[in-house]
């Protein structure tokens, strides 16, 4: 992808594209994020998640999370520790495992190289991880058959698009937080592919 899909479809900055930009084109190679739809509604949810790739942690403190059992937080401390990070938010000792064993590292002990406040902190391994873990979010949750099933020609406000688009979403967040601004940075980055 270039560095102006990355900067629109996201409506990030430019200079939080550019210091993305070849971690996300490493992890769209890696997840196979490979057609033009694919490339687009992940980054259009990326974008939503991390503010235009800026933040890479989550702004609360994981407290919520603290003994979520479903989360595989059993011990205590686990809910700060493993709170959302990532440009999609991984959250709970268990993603964060299961996270560091699809990419080769030891998120549990140091997990903080999934992200670290915000880009202006990050190191360039911070940036890797923040957006490979995304790509192995968005691959083990099966997205890229959901983006499949999306008219690049059609509206995505309407009709099966927007089906698939908020089923996409639900899977990411659980809901559809956000799924206004989700789908307009869909439409400002659909001009670019």
């Amino acid at each position: 992808m270039t560095l102006g899909q990355v900067k629109e479809a996201t409506c990030s900055p430019t200079p939080c594209a550019e210091k993305f930009l070849q971690y996300i084109n490493d992890t769209c190679d890696k997840f196979q994020i490979n057609t033009a739809v694919r490339q687009l509604c992940f980054l259009a949810q990326v974008g939503h998640e991390s503010g235009g790739l800026f933040f890479t942690e989550e702004l609360a403190s994981g407290e919520a999370y603290e003994g979520r059992a479903d989360l595989g937080n059993t011990i205590a401390g686990d809910g700060v520790k493993y709170k959302g990070r990532g440009l999609i938010q991984i959250t709970g000792r268990a993603n964060y495992k299961a996270v560091g064993d699809a990419l080769g590292s030891d998120f549990i002990d140091n997990p903080t190289l999934l992200g670290g406040k915000n880009i202006k902190s990050c190191s360039p391994d911070q940036l890797r991880f923040s957006a490979m873990s995304a790509g192995w979010f968005w691959n083990t949750r099966k997205l890229n058959d959901l983006a499949d099933k999306i008219d690049l020609k059609s509206p995505v406000e309407e009709g099966a698009n927007l089906q698939s688009f908020i089923s996409m979403t639900k899977k990411i967040n659980g809901g559809t937080n956000g799924l206004p601004d989700r789908i307009n940075r869909y439409k400002i980055g659909s001009k670019y592919f």
